[in-house]
């Protein structure tokens, strides 16, 4: 092509995303050898043993019963209110931190993570996660005018590297002013890995310490799996540590509702964000609404008011509550399989404390995901290895995956 109509920074940008992509190659190999003989280990949604979509039925009975004007109204741009009340009454249950909240309602997880790297990320600056990381972390901080930079998530011991954590958020806070921190913790995509409350106060440690010679740090901690991560206030406990802290050290958090109200294509969630400032929250929910007006004006009406419906109801809410334990616990019994399994055969596995993902280091991942074509095995090669989906996965068929893996490899 000769000649190109697009903006400069927008020329030549392509999406290719190893998730879909191995999801599509996944879904051509069932056209020829039917599902029974294929495993799905790629995409991120739960599937129950037959294979198929699963749901949670009190969701269901709830956005059935609704009034169809409650469905397609327009929703305030930031959200309903009670919407926002609830976001974050759910996001902390019982672990509320002391200082002021705010909220808007995003397009999914992912909107809020757009409205984080968008707000709180100078333009050219360096956005800092881990170097295992969900890959659409890259592409919102290039659409933003951004770019990412990692740190080791793990050490040589496959411990939390808090070392190259340090001399990293140092390192970038030497060439600029303020920086944005994103981890995704608890149940990480796509490892599985939850930071410790001793890691967390580490962390935060390392954090503070930049902020009192005069640097502004923003944090974004991204909790999409949460809710398959463990009990409920057991894996929210960390967020008490968000309390009281100074006022250039901005803590922010991306709610979903795709994963936890098996509500994946509603595109619903939030970005909460929690000060000991009420002036900066203030500026959060300001600079947070006209961002939602310039990319989707407003979202889900409909999806809001179920959340509404669902925490204001007493007894509809424990039931919710114990469907959604028996779908994380079924997940759970998957990933168990592939743990131990991997642990036998001699796999070696990045350490796994809950959620939908496992991963293994892999030198090749792409050659391997390739050579498990054979086995009509389908999993994601990442840069750093092999992401395998226990969401997705039945028990059954994940029987033998680990050591077909470590097959593959060799």
């Amino acid at each position: 092509m000769s000649i190109t109509m697009t903006a400069t920074h927008a020329a030549g940008r392509k999406l290719k995303d190893a998730i879909f992509d191995a999801n599509q190659a996944c879904n051509e190999a069932i056209k020829i050898h039917g599902a029974e003989a294929v495993t799905n280990a790629t995409i991120g949604v739960v599937l129950d043993e037959a294979g198929k979509l699963a749901t949670l039925p009190t969701v269901e009975k709830i956005f059935h019963s609704m009034e169809f004007s409650d469905l397609v109204a327009y929703a305030p741009i930031s959200g309903l209110p009670a919407y926002l009340d609830a976001v974050i009454d759910l996001t902390f249950a019982d672990n509320k931190p002391e200082g002021y909240f705010g909220a808007v309602a995003t397009a999914g997880g992912t909107g809020a993570i757009h409205h984080a790297i968008a707000n709180y990320a100078e333009r050219g600056d360096a956005v800092l996660t881990s170097d295992w990381r969900w890959g659409t972390y890259d592409i919102i901080c290039n659409e933003t005018g951004k770019r990412l930079e990692t740190f080791k998530l793990f050490d040589d011991a496959l411990n939390f590297n808090l070392s190259d954590f340090a001399v990293k958020v140092d390192a970038l806070l030497k060439k600029q002013k303020s920086l944005l921190v994103i981890i995704n913790s608890p149940a990480h995509n796509p490892t599985g890995y939850a930071l410790s409350s001793d890691e967390w106060d580490k962390v935060l440690d390392v954090l503070k310490a930049q902020i009192s010679a005069g640097k502004k740090i923003s944090l974004l901690v991204d909790i999409a799996y949460i809710d398959f991560a463990g009990e409920k206030n057991s894996t929210r406990a960390f967020m008490k540590k968000f309390s009281n802290l100074p006022e250039n050290l901005f803590v922010m958090i991306s709610f979903s509702m795709s994963k936890s109200y098996t509500f994946y294509g509603q595109r619903t969630g939030a970005l909460i964000g929690v000060s000991s400032s009420a002036e900066i929250i203030d500026e959060f929910k300001n600079v947070s609404k006209y961002s939602c007006r310039a990319t989707w004006s407003n979202i889900n009406r409909g999806a809001q008011a179920l959340l509404v419906k669902l925490a204001a109801d007493k007894e509809l809410l424990p039931i919710y509550e114990a469907q959604r334990s028996e779908l994380y616990q079924m997940v759970k019994r998957r990933a168990d399989v592939f743990v131990n399994e991997a642990k036998a055969c001699g796999l070696r596995v990045v350490p796994y404390k809950g959620g939908f993902f496992i991963a293994i280091p892999a030198d090749n991942p792409a050659a391997v995901c390739k050579k498990l074509h054979d086995e009509l095995i389908f999993a994601v090669p990442l840069k750093l290895g092999i992401r395998v989906a226990a969401c997705s996965t039945s028990l059954e068929k994940m029987h033998g995956v680990a050591e077909k893996i470590l097959r593959a490899m060799k």
